[in-house]
């Protein structure tokens, strides 16, 4: 005999009857086999990519931030709601689009918006609320439209360029600019696609977003940490093409393209991610003091 607990009058997410959870599994198993071919050429896309290998953790973080939100499952009031449909069929006709446009970009969001109208349909919108964050986090794992990804790309290489060549005339290093191309005196860097910075850009907002959740209280705070992943990752990546610059100007440009040149993709994350540490340290700290201050005023 299945037990049912009623909370006002309404069926708790603990209140599952056999025939719901069959439901769930046929509804599971639809939506693996319609969506196994999009995600696996996006996990091809994260292989193939380096700009989009974040996307393997992705999904591993979203399902620890519904872990953790476990407890809320326990109470939220269940109330399906026909609006999923709604939103169902909107992503199944993205979908349909995408296929018929050859538009990758346009398929992977659609199964977003699919899990949202099954959200929707199965639990209502308080449980859609319980699962937003998580949801809506996968957004981080699908690689962007190549003409978006230019339209970001181009102007932060001309960016990453320009400081940089400010930065090496300031230290006496003979250099000179032709758009997001640096000559020095010896050899000429281009500030490639791999240079721009993008790469470490998406990585580092997604990260952000996570820490920011689990390390600070109140969206305010969460915010200005999110908010500010983006100036660290474009002045690390400023960084970058500066210390390059400069090894390429003493040492020669095999010396700043070779072992190096990979190795500083990663060092320079790394200090990226230590100075958005440091700058959620920093704000957790300067909320304090003020709230301390302002109780101290009363």
């Amino acid at each position: 005999m299945t037990k049912v607990f009623l909370m006002n009058g309404t069926a708790t997410i603990n209140s599952r009857s056999s025939a719901g959870i069959i439901r769930l599994f046929v509804v599971f198993g639809a939506f693996v086999s319609l969506y196994y071919g999009v995600t696996y050429s996006m996990v091809l896309h994260w292989s193939a990519d380096p700009n989009y290998s974040h996307g393997f953790l992705i999904p591993l973080i979203s399902a620890y931030l519904l872990w953790e939100r476990r407890d809320y499952f326990r109470t939220v009031e269940v109330r399906p709601s026909n609006w999923g449909i709604v939103v169902l069929l909107f992503g199944l006709l993205m979908l349909v689009v995408g296929s018929v446009g050859a538009e990758l970009f346009t398929m992977r969001v659609s199964m977003l918006v699919v899990m949202a109208g099954l959200v929707i349909f199965l639990g209502g919108f308080n449980v859609l609320r319980v699962v937003a964050l998580p949801l809506g986090y996968l957004i981080f794992m699908i690689p962007l439209p190549y003409i978006v990804y230019d339209a970001i790309a181009f102007p932060l290489k001309l960016f990453a360029a320009h400081n940089a060549v400010a930065f090496l005339k300031l230290v006496g290093i003979p250099v000179y600019r032709e758009g997001n191309v640096i000559h020095l005196a010896q050899t000429t860097l281009e500030v490639a696609d791999a240079c721009s910075g993008i790469r470490s850009l998406i990585s580092l907002i997604a990260l952000g977003v996570a820490l920011a959740y689990f390390a600070q209280k109140g969206w305010a705070r969460r915010v200005i940490v999110v908010f500010m992943a983006v100036p660290i990752a474009i002045l690390v990546n400023v960084m970058r093409v500066v210390v390059t610059g400069i090894l390429a100007h003493y040492y020669g440009a095999e010396v700043a393209t070779g072992f190096f040149h990979e190795f500083s993709g990663f060092l320079m994350f790394g200090v990226a991610m230590a100075m958005l540490v440091a700058l959620n340290l920093a704000v957790g700290w300067a909320w304090k003091i003020g709230a301390a201050g302002l109780k101290g005023g009363e």
